[in-house]
């Protein structure tokens, strides 16, 4: 276990020193996330309910994220890198956790500046809003980041992950809107960490497959 956990950090910092090298996929999507929320701002109309507010929080998340997802695999495509990561010595699902975990911590940037920014334009951010977000972020960049790697050797791969991702993004939305809005939000937190855990090990146990194939 400690073996697998090495590897693990390896890769993710490998991962983390390449963006702040090369500042290709934090800066894009803070970008996006500010100024996603400036439009629904503005398209909005004065005294909208929480709940459309809110909804609209949740997509520039999930947006937010897919950009980012677009980009996860971007440099071992360009520099034919897949190829040798899955030669290495380490369990190939080590791959898939150290690019979640990198991912997390991208789209975690991205939304300290987006939870602020929304505070500022719409309604306050309440516990419940920020619980929600995080277990959402746990679901999004595991499924995400099988997804990201299966459509990475697609032709189409642009198209690809937004056709593969969006419908399973679906439940995340529900729930993070629920918890968001809810008079008890327990129910849609537990939803979300329902979702979190079971796409994690199906994740995880399906991702050699998916980059053999």
């Amino acid at each position: 276990m400690s073996a697998y956990l090495a590897d693990v950090a390896t890769l993710a910092r490998k991962d983390l020193r390449l963006e702040l090298r090369a500042r290709s996929i934090v800066p894009a999507m803070l970008l996006f996330v500010v100024a996603a929320l400036v439009v629904f701002h503005f398209a909005l109309p004065s005294g909208s309910s929480d709940l459309a507010a809110k909804g609209m929080l949740w997509v520039a998340i999930v947006f937010t994220a897919l950009l980012g997802l677009t980009r996860a695999f971007v440099a071992e495509r360009e520099q034919r890198l897949l190829d040798g990561l899955l030669l290495a010595p380490c369990d190939r699902s080590a791959i898939w956790l150290a690019k979640a975990v990198a991912m997390l911590g991208f789209l975690a940037v991205a939304e300290i500046v987006a939870l602020p920014a929304f505070g500022l334009f719409f309604s306050g951010i309440d516990g419940a809003t920020v619980a929600g977000v995080a277990l959402a972020d746990l679901g999004i960049c595991a499924v995400g980041t099988v997804l990201a790697a299966m459509a990475v050797a697609g032709r189409a791969r642009e198209l690809l992950l937004p056709l593969l991702f969006l419908p399973l993004a679906i439940p995340i939305v529900v729930g993070g809107v629920g918890a968001s809005v809810a008079d008890e939000p327990a129910r849609y937190l537990g939803f979300l960490a329902l979702y979190d855990a079971v796409f994690a090990i199906i994740s995880w146990a399906s991702f050699e497959y998916v980059v053999s194939e």
